[in-house]
């Protein structure tokens, strides 16, 4: 890989042998001299290259046998730098996740305190309804548990007139007897 700098090289080196080239066009073998140097050094560049490279590969597969003690422990303190990251970031992700852990629990306990009090709610409901004698048996409990809704316990239409009974009305539905 070729910095910033090193390409600004070549491009100088290039523009210098474009000029040489113009300026003296009469000494063709000159150029072509130049232009076999300029080759012979990126070549020997990349074999340098090439070389590292496999030599990098080699470390990356486990084969140490051509690595010196200068290498190794090179090595040694880039694993070691390596496995501080891994390790950094193992914690920073173990961390979310008892925070993310900590807040669903939060949650699940706030559910669990609501479904406590909407159960409550609805026994003493049952239980109003069972002090009415409405249930009696376990069955009809379930049963009333199921179909029971507080909102609607006293259910009336709006839409419908009142009707208002005076005392009358109400002596002659007592005793059929009495007459209208």
């Amino acid at each position: 890989m070729k910095t910033n700098e090193q390409a600004g090289q070549c491009v100088k080196a290039t523009i210098e042998r474009y000029k040489k080239a113009n300026s003296d066009t009469s000494n063709s073998s000159t150029v072509a001299e130049i232009n076999a140097q300029h080759y012979q050094q990126e070549s020997a560049k990349l074999k340098h290259q090439i070389t590292d490279l496999q030599n990098g590969n080699r470390t990356l597969v486990g084969d140490f046998t051509t690595m010196n003690l200068r290498e190794l422990k090179l090595l040694e303190g880039k694993l070691d730098k390596g496995l501080g990251k891994i390790r950094a970031r193992k914690n920073e992700l173990l961390c979310a996740e008892i925070e993310y852990m900590q807040r669903r629990e939060m949650d699940l306990q706030n559910d669990n305190l609501y479904l406590k009090s909407k159960v409550a709610e609805s026994e003493r409901g049952l239980q109003t309804v069972n002090m009415m004698g409405a249930a009696s048996t376990s069955s009809e409990y379930m049963q009333d548990m199921i179909h029971y809704d507080p909102r609607n316990f006293l259910q009336f239409d709006i839409m419908q007139q009142p009707q208002y009974y005076n005392e009358q009305d109400d002596r002659k539905a007592l005793n059929p007897d009495i007459e209208r």
